[in-house]
């Protein structure tokens, strides 16, 4: 049986070597989209369940975004954690969930769950409160704006960078989506 000679077994490993240095910026590319993707989706399903369970009590309940999760939060437009509950959490976000105890918190999320420290989060504003018909109150001006953003300072696609930045969107009617500033306009999938 023959095995390797060193030089067959050294030009494998500088093909190998090649090829991982050819890998390795497309797949941190690739990490990147991955946690900014996972703090938006994490929001996105915040947002969605305050809107629900609004509707389902026939009350309003907000979706707050807060700095941490422990007794001393506070409401913050960079987040990154997030609470839904009927009332409002500053200072109690650690309290447990239940429908008897206030805040009567719903649901929590803290931002290292959900890719918080690798991506910068930026809202219009630090709490969106839904009514028992699932639309923002007070009503608000026009959509309500969540932006997610590399926090590396890896520049987006729209500056042709390579980080795909989301926005959560939430619509004066209730209506909450998912869209990329980069896509045209006119792209289902692009922002407003």
């Amino acid at each position: 049986m023959r095995g390797f000679s060193l030089i067959e077994l050294i030009v494998a490993m500088a093909i190998l070597g090649i090829l991982m240095s050819l890998g390795i910026p497309a797949f941190s590319d690739w990490m990147r989209n991955a946690r900014v993707r996972t703090m938006a989706e994490s929001v996105l399903n915040g947002l969605q369940l305050a809107r629900a369970e609004a509707v389902r009590r026939n009350t309003t309940v907000g979706f707050y975004l807060v700095d941490t999760t422990t007794s001393a939060c506070a409401l913050s437009t960079a987040g990154p954690s997030w609470i839904v509950s009927v009332d409002s959490p500053v200072g109690q976000c650690d309290v447990a969930a239940s429908d008897t105890v206030a805040p009567r918190i719903i649901q929590s999320r803290a931002g290292n769950e959900s890719g918080g420290a690798a991506t910068t989060v930026a809202a219009g504003q630090s709490s969106v409160v839904f009514n028992g018909l699932g639309r923002p109150t007070p009503l608000p001006g026009g959509n309500i704006a969540i932006n997610f953003t590399d926090a590396a300072g890896a520049a987006c696609v729209a500056a042709s960078g390579p980080v795909r930045c989301l926005r959560a969107e939430i619509s004066v009617g209730g209506q909450i989506r998912m869209c990329d500033p980069a896509l045209p306009a006119g792209d289902a999938q692009g922002c407003i």
